[in-house]
């Protein structure tokens, strides 16, 4: 049987290397609309899957601006150290650990910053397994999991920019990446941005991977798209189809002082969720 990721063969985008040119083209079609923020304190359905997203928390978790809300599922969209080191990583997960008690699941992916993480980063000077310290979350890196019937898949790749983690080439080679994303997917993890979605930096460019949009629109269409990366913008956005969500925690001066970003999915028929969290505010 051929299935729609079998018969959809994702192009790599001619200005891939041009990500500016690339949107100016794209955006003619595209119909982007910027969402406002659901509001933290929103009471918790029994009928629904509360994500709670951060990213880009670089060592400061526990200073965050924003106390975390409770929630179902708490989604961390990478570089949540400054270079990786395993007393950092250590650190985080103790953090973590704080949070446990708000939430059934936690999900989180490495970013750039991870230097231990990628095994073939020439910065990586750690051998032993980072993950280890992470055995009590779910650690996603290029794998899908079901959660409440709901199916998240995490990344960490993003188009090259010096010498961090987890880059690769834009065009064939992160496309190779992206092709791995199953149809099969709800809520899509990255590190870094789509192009034209939460992807500018300071100067006004955008920077966001060409092969990711495309292949976000044209083959996967999950309903949430949530990743960092990028610190100068942070929000949430539409093409009606998916909600991106750029949930960068540190600003460009590295101070956690965003907010965490909400979002619910209805509980899909047949599941349950079973309310081990104390501080839910169910409400009917």
């Amino acid at each position: 049987m051929t299935t729609k990721s079998d018969a959809l063969e994702i192009q790599v985008n001619k200005n891939t290397n041009n990500p500016d040119q690339a949107w100016n083209v794209l955006s003619r079609k595209i119909k982007k609309t910027s969402c406002n923020h659901l509001p933290l304190d929103l009471p918790i359905y029994p009928d629904k899957v509360r994500f709670v997203c951060i990213s880009d928390t670089h060592n400061s978790i526990e200073r965050m601006k924003y106390e975390i809300p409770s929630g179902d599922i708490l989604l961390h969209a990478g570089d949540f150290t400054m270079n990786g080191s395993l007393k950092d990583v250590e650190k985080f997960s103790k953090n973590l650990e704080n949070l446990q008690s708000k939430f059934s699941y936690i999900v989180l992916i490495a970013g750039n910053h991870e230097l231990s993480f990628d095994k073939n980063c020439d910065r990586n000077t750690v051998t032993q397994d980072p993950k280890i310290y992470l055995k009590n979350f779910l650690y996603l890196e290029d794998n899908l999991i079901e959660l409440f019937g709901i199916k998240i898949y995490g990344s960490p790749w993003q188009p090259k920019f010096g010498n961090w983690a987890f880059n690769l080439n834009r065009g064939e080679e992160i496309l190779k990446k992206w092709n791995k994303i199953p149809n099969e997917c709800d809520v899509l993890i990255t590190h870094g941005p789509p192009l034209g979605f939460g992807d500018i930096i300071n100067g006004g460019y955008h920077v966001g991977c060409c092969e990711l949009l495309s292949t976000i629109r044209e083959r996967v269409k999950p309903k949430y798209h949530i990743f960092g990366h990028i610190h100068e913008d942070p929000g949430v956005w539409t093409d009606e189809q998916t909600t991106f969500i750029n949930a960068s925690t540190c600003n460009l001066r590295y101070k956690p002082a965003n907010p965490p970003i909400i979002f619910d999915i209805p509980l899909p028929e047949g599941h349950e969720k079973i309310n081990t969290n104390k501080n839910y505010l169910f409400s009917k």
